[in-house]
């Protein structure tokens, strides 16, 4: 008797949806995709419980008949392609087939659908039609996904909390919205609102509709163009930075897309207008030739092969630098770009000024409350004698052992770092109201992550309230934060929490805050201090657990000993 046989179509369904259904994201992207390529011009999408649940999608588009209504759930059924030669021209979201099938094989669909003269509802339980019957009339389609994976409780306990799945849901339908800003989108969850836009077909304005004003208000377009593609999108000024690369958005053919190199090439952009670990927001779309981009390498289709990379990559970079520099000629048009400090982001240094203590016991740099009187048994015995300063950057200092080089910023960096690690261990630490709040704009789904997170910064004695939509209200703060540069610090701690992820550790993340935060608040290169400033730099200096190396790693002081000295200006022989 022979072993092997062909697969039955269910259980061939269930294998497919293995692969094509990762996540509820995964059901949503499909469900849209088939709107958008039906020529819908308002999608809705309601969510319940996050998706887990149910899933409902409405549009307004084609709509089928009750023959493709049926057909549609069958394996390789589609209407996006009919022969092999159609693969190298695909200019719809969905053709391979298997998305419709995978996701009734494996939960209960019920799809209500219109195309003008004929309507058809048709229920599927695992993969069986259960009833199939006329319905009343409204042009479109209505689909209904609900018990995802109920019948492979394997994949179903590998679905990640609500919070999570609702944050991928969304963050996709911004990316929809974003790629297609001639179509009205519309997601809730449990009847909230989450995601609206007026698909005014006004990419500016749909960006303003995802990201808010502060974005929307500061970013700036560019266009290129060759033979072989035309790129255009919007690009964020220096200062709208993010830490990690979710609002780097490309589309390809308005295709959502992931690729390496085009995100490489976006980052060269911005060399030397952003420091290392920040990205912008940036939504890119390329338009090209159909034959030049594979995007049959993976189900989600969101991978893809991309030919003569490497022209478009060149492109890329050149049309948002362009941009860049053109906007910063405009507005800083005396600003040596050579004097700014890549740590520091876009302030210049002449405006911060160094207050130096006349007492142990008053406040210092950083506004720390309460200084701590360091006892002399606990000065460490090196002692160094500011000499003077070399390119505004590298103080020059001595002692009885020899010649001592220093950079300010390194050193700085590591005494306010320790201070920071101070104030963050201790248990009790006050908080100072706010006599106007700050108020910061987010994304969707950057504001329900936050949500998620919100008990890190009560921990850290930052009270945030909602205020309105995706906004939020900071009335109180702890502090230690640096006076003036408070709303600075408190957004570079959020976007820390934003990170954060499921392997939460808090003594690793209290030490990013104090790096962050003690690069920011140091004094820069480039920046001409007084004799009394480095004296008061190296009294500080000595005085650290590690005197030696700044945060990340790099070293403060380099020695010469009385003996190299001599022995470079060939005093001493061998």
């Amino acid at each position: 008797m022979s072993k092997i046989k062909v697969m039955n179509e269910i259980l061939a369904n269930k294998i497919a949806a293995g692969e094509v259904i990762e996540k509820i994201a995964s059901v949503v992207k499909e469900l849209v995709e088939n709107s958008i390529d039906a020529g819908s011009e308002n999608i809705k999408v309601n969510l319940t419980g996050s998706g887990i649940k149910a899933i409902e999608v409405i549009d307004d588009g084609s709509g089928m008949d009750r023959e493709d209504a049926k057909t549609a759930f069958l394996r390789h059924a589609t209407s996006k392609i009919y022969k092999e030669d159609d693969l190298y021209f695909i200019d719809t979201l969905g053709f391979r087939g298997e998305a419709l099938a995978s996701i009734a094989s494996v939960s209960e669909v019920k799809m209500s659908t219109c195309n003008g003269s004929e309507s058809t509802y048709i229920e599927i339980k695992g993969g069986h039609i259960i009833d199939i019957r006329p319905c009343p009339e409204r042009r479109g389609t209505s689909i209904e996904v609900s018990n995802i994976f109920y019948n492979t409780p394997a994949r179903l306990k590998y679905l990640k909390s609500d919070a999570t799945e609702l944050a991928n849901c969304t963050s996709f339908i911004e990316r929809l919205a974003l790629s297609h800003p001639d179509i009205a989108f519309t997601l809730t969850n449990n009847g909230k609102m989450i995601v609206k836009t007026s698909g005014s077909g006004n990419l500016h304005k749909t960006i303003h509709e995802i990201f808010g004003m502060e974005v929307s208000n500061n970013i700036l377009e560019f266009k290129n163009v060759n033979d072989d593609f035309a790129i255009s999108g919007y690009a964020c000024k220096p200062h709208i930075l993010k830490s990690n690369r979710n609002q780097m958005i490309t589309l390809i053919n308005n295709r959502i897309v992931r690729n390496n190199e085009i995100n490489n090439a976006i980052n060269d952009a911005y060399y030397t207008y952003k420091p290392e670990g920040k990205y912008p927001v940036v939504v890119l779309n390329i338009e090209t030739d159909p034959t030049i981009v594979d995007v049959n390498i993976h189900p989600t289709k969101q991978d893809v092969k991309i030919s003569k990379i490497d022209e478009l990559c060149e492109m890329i970079t050149s049309a948002i630098k362009t941009a860049l520099y053109e906007n910063l000629l405009i507005i800083k048009p005396l600003e040596d770009v050579s004097k700014i400090d890549e740590t520091k982001d876009e302030i210049p240094f002449e405006e911060e000024k160094i207050l130096i203590p006349e007492t142990k016991n008053e406040q210092v740099f950083m506004d720390f409350q309460s200084e701590e009187v360091i006892h002399e048994q606990n000065i460490k015995s090196l002692v160094l004698y500011p000499v003077g300063l070399a390119h505004g950057t590298y103080i020059i200092a001595e002692n009885e052992d020899g010649m001592y080089i220093i950079d300010q910023h390194a050193a700085y960096e590591r005494i306010n770092y320790e201070r920071y690690m101070k104030r963050l261990a201790e248990k009790e630490v006050a908080k100072m109201n706010m006599l106007i709040p700050i108020t910061i704009e987010f994304s969707p789904s950057e504001f329900l992550d936050l949500m998620q997170k919100k008990d890190v910064l009560t921990s850290l004695n930052i009270d945030v309230e909602e205020f309105g939509i995706n906004t939020i209200i900071v009335k109180s703060h702890p502090t230690w934060l640096k006076e003036g540069y408070e709303e600075e610090s408190i957004r570079k701690i959020i976007d820390l929490v934003l990170l954060l992820d499921s392997k939460f550790d808090r003594v690793k993340f209290e030490e990013k805050i104090a790096i962050t935060l003690a690069c920011k608040m140091s004094i820069k290169a480039n920046m001409h201090i007084s004799y009394e400033e480095m004296e008061y730099i190296l009294g500080e200096l000595v005085k650290c657990d590690n005197p030696y190396n700044c945060p990340h790693g790099r070293p403060t002081i380099i020695k010469f000993t009385i003996y190299d000295l001599e022995k470079m200006f060939k005093r001493v022989m061998d």
